[in-house]
């Protein structure tokens, strides 16, 4: 078998594990073809052979049905490349189909790409491309399409990786090369993420990407093809017929039903009306509730590092007072919001990074424990006193719209404001007025927000406190208006990964420095569900659910 560098990235025990299957289905003299499925038919076909599915563990794959999941809030659109907003990641990736896919082991599976090798200098990416690939309007993919994403898309929702690309060049349909500016170890970590999907050039070049049609019906080279979408109801996803990977995808369709109440999604998935929703789709006593039953499973384990945080404008003339945002800091009880909140499914976070980045994550940093009276002294000190009527001014915290878990967050800072003299109210906006509000007008005072983590925090860091981060117009870029020389000389020297031992000690010290100047107050680290059906089957094949492009996803008949 040939050196293959994408096979070569796996851990050892997926090597171990790919090369097992194979060999099963060599010893049981069937074809290994017969048998392919899913990212690890992927990743042993990139490396020379073709691959059998883990299906001998969980029953073989049943072909046909509908899996019916829950949408909420529901997407503004479909175009990751103007919103990476996760309930719209969680459509678009069973349309699209990226380069590679994260394995959550320090590799990447193989999808639209076979392989990515480095030169000998470091300095150039070789990525081969997979043949025989069809948009599913049945154009041809190939090379031009990822150039124009790398070229155009990308830039807008992984800069992480553009902004140390030279120029990307095509020698044929099946090659791509990434020319880079400098060496950059890291960047095969980065080829992997939900950032870097991939367009269809003949659909999307030369028109304008915030109005071009097929952001609300999406052409990808997915396992599933889009169908319709009836606004306030449901959106309906069909299989592809033509998938490159011969015998996927299993299911006939998915149907993604929006259902805004937290009682009613409850509802729905313990009557089987529904079978899968993520990132804690219902109340926690309902949650305590279902996870007796014997025909649904609530699984936290398949999530990213994540962190949950409040984000301050500073523009505003009285948040721009550090003090006031210290204040703020030590109003609000991070302990008591974990336990009473989220129901325990998290964590009190004092820093930027998540503990789950754990070669990155440090306690060595400013702190501000839960101290109203120390709240109180400071606003003074700010020259905002109790006035007769007992408030010292007014603020709004614009809370993310996701769902009851964040009003809930946004009640218990309100209240933690109020009692230090901080008329807090609480803004009620929709996803899309709420995104356009923050992130193109910043028409705001405070808002509630999340993310996940990668292994490697420069992507995060970067779009949370760096130059790199200031995108107007981008959701989910940085909203605070914060800039400090240092942290982005810190960014600048740790991007390329050629010193790890640096990197630690640059990601540490540009951690106090932002804990110092709190344009970002972290609260919790999260402890994401989900809730689906236990005949839904081989949902956990990659750490992300949400990400996941459900190809070798089934349903079982029990």
């Amino acid at each position: 078998m040939d050196s293959n560098s994408v096979f070569d990235s796996l851990a050892a025990p997926q090597r171990r594990r790919l090369l097992r299957w194979a060999g099963a289905a060599l010893a049981g003299g069937l074809p290994l073809a017969a048998q392919a499925s899913g990212a690890a038919a992927a990743a042993i076909m990139a490396a020379g052979g073709t691959a059998v599915s883990n299906a001998a563990a969980i029953g073989a794959p049943v072909r046909g049905g509908t899996l019916v999941g829950i949408a909420y809030p529901e997407p503004p659109t479909l175009a990751t490349h103007l919103n990476g907003a996760n309930p719209i990641s969680l459509i678009t990736s069973k349309i699209y189909d990226r380069l590679f896919v994260d394995n959550g082991q320090g590799g990447l599976e193989p999808r639209l790409a076979l392989s990515a090798k480095p030169s000998d200098d470091g300095r150039t990416i070789t990525i081969k491309l997979r043949p025989n690939v069809r948009w599913h309007d049945g154009h041809a993919f190939g090379a031009d399409d990822v150039k124009y994403s790398l070229d155009v898309i990308w830039p807008r929702s992984a800069t992480n990786i553009t902004a140390v690309i030279d120029k990307v060049t095509t020698p044929d349909q099946l090659t791509v090369l990434l020319h880079l500016k400098q060496r950059w170890p890291v960047l095969m970590r980065y080829l992997g993420t939900n950032g870097g999907q991939i367009l269809p050039r003949h659909l999307y070049q030369g028109t304008d990407l915030a109005t071009n049609p097929y952001n609300t019906k999406p052409v990808g080279t997915g396992p599933f093809v889009f169908k319709e979408w009836q606004r306030g109801s449901h959106i309906v996803l069909e299989r592809n017929p033509d998938y490159y990977i011969p015998g996927l995808p299993h299911l006939d369709r998915i149907v993604w039903k929006v259902i805004n109440d937290s009682a009613s999604r409850a509802a729905a998935l313990e009557t089987g009306a529904a079978h899968f929703a993520v990132r804690n789709p219902i109340t926690f006593s309902d949650a305590a509730r279902l996870q007796k039953l014997d025909t649904l499973v609530l699984d936290t384990k398949q999530y990213e590092p994540t962190s949950f945080w409040l984000e301050f404008n500073l523009r505003d003339p009285v948040l721009g007072k550090l003090e006031v945002r210290q204040a703020i800091a030590h109003a609000v009880d991070r302990a008591a919001l974990v336990k009473t909140v989220w129901g325990g499914y998290g964590a009190p976070l004092d820093g930027p990074v998540p503990s789950g980045v754990k070669e990155y994550f440090t306690r060595d940093l400013q702190q501000y424990p839960f101290d109203p009276a120390k709240a109180e002294k400071l606003l003074d000190q700010a020259g905002l006193p109790r006035k007769a009527d007992g408030w010292r001014f007014k603020l709004v915290h614009d809370f993310i719209p996701f769902g009851d878990d964040y009003r809930r967050t946004g009640e218990f800072v309100r209240q933690a404001l109020r009692r230090i003299g901080i008329d807090a109210s609480l803004g009620a906006k929709d996803l899309s007025t709420w995104s356009r509000d923050v992130f193109t007008n910043r028409q705001f005072q405070v808002i509630s927000s999340w993310g996940g983590w990668t292994a490697d925090p420069q992507a995060s860091l970067e779009i949370r406190y760096g130059a790199r981060g200031d995108r107007p117009g981008v959701p989910w870029s940085k909203a605070s208006g914060y800039s400090n020389k240092e942290v982005d000389a810190l960014l600048e020297q740790s991007r390329s990964g050629e010193n790890p031992a640096q990197r630690v000690v640059n990601y540490k010290r540009l951690q106090q420095i932002v804990t110092a100047d709190l344009p970002v107050l972290p609260l919790l680290e999260v402890k994401w569900f989900s809730v689906y059906a236990k005949q839904l089957r081989n949902v956990d094949e990659f750490p992300s659910q949400t990400r996941n492009n459900f190809a070798n996803v089934w349903l079982s008949k029990a």
